[in-house]
């Protein structure tokens, strides 16, 4: 196993990455290169940042990693929400997308608060 793979944050982003991706299977054609691939770069992005940084020396590079996620994590809000104005998402599975989303926000930023002072041992 690697290191990041016991992160309860990684494993958030992880769970929110495969979402992503079967939820934009069925946005149209017209969106593939457009929302579609937006959405599943910051997606991929959210996970693939904490697994990076987590391979980095020390805990300050490590947040800056994390901020990235984070950012990553912000940019899904706004996809999820904008596709579910335009009609590509129910009500339902937003709400579903939205709450694996805040779970993976949530987790992100309490491991990245806890790498502020201290040393976390991965």
């Amino acid at each position: 196993m690697m290191p990041f793979e016991r992160l309860q944050a990684w494993k958030a982003c992880d769970d929110l990455a495969v979402a992503v991706y079967k939820a934009t299977e069925t946005f149209p054609r017209h969106e593939l290169y457009a929302l579609t691939s937006q959405l599943r770069r910051a997606a991929f992005s959210a996970a693939a940042n904490i697994a990076e940084g987590s391979a980095k020396r020390g805990p300050r590079e490590f947040r800056r990693f994390l901020d990235i996620s984070i950012g990553s994590l912000s940019e899904i809000a706004y996809g999820l929400h904008i596709a579910k104005r335009l009609g590509y998402l129910t009500l339902e599975k937003w709400r579903a997308m939205d709450r694996l989303r805040s779970y993976a926000s949530k987790l992100t930023w309490h491991l990245y608060k806890s790498l502020k002072s201290s040393t976390v041992a991965l």
